[in-house]
């Protein structure tokens, strides 16, 4: 399982806050992997600003506004590689704005909620998103949880 984690420049991360996101979304990964049946899951996590994410809903979402998280599905693209789940982005700046329990806590609610969309899940109703909701709150308990991923 490959967690590839990259910040952008002028964006800030406390190094205890990066280290633990760090871990606990590959335990996320790791537990949607076996989840799905599957040793291993790629998934790529940017953490930018509003200005950066701006541009991206808006070329790619036609929002022309900052977001918190974007999700970008590998299994949607023409030569699909199922290893390889997709990426996630999400604003710090945003992030920091939302946050009612701390950063960490955001960023780890927003990694699950971006995770969950590379799984699948949408939440254009509310079942959908109880649904989501049940499956991001379930990722984000085996990211907290020691010992041996267990799937999530």
């Amino acid at each position: 399982m490959a967690l590839e984690l990259s910040i952008d420049d002028g964006v800030t991360v406390p190094p205890a806050v990066k280290a633990k996101l760090r871990r606990e979304v590959a335990r996320m990964v790791k537990a949607a992997a076996l989840a799905e049946r599957r040793k291993d899951l790629d998934v790529a996590l940017r953490l930018t600003d509003d200005a950066a994410i701006r541009e991206l809903n808006r070329d790619y979402r036609n929002k022309d506004k900052p977001t918190d998280v974007l999700a970008f599905a590998q299994r949607e693209a023409a030569t699909a590689d199922f290893a390889l789940l997709g990426d996630i982005i999400i604003s710090v700046d945003t992030a920091k704005r939302q946050a009612k329990r701390g950063l960490y806590a955001e960023l780890l609610h927003l990694a699950a909620h971006g995770l969950c969309h590379l799984l699948g899940y949408e939440h254009r109703d509310d079942h959908e998103e109880q649904v989501m909701n049940v499956r991001a709150a379930a990722l984000r308990k085996e990211a907290a949880r020691r010992g041996r991923v267990r799937a999530a």
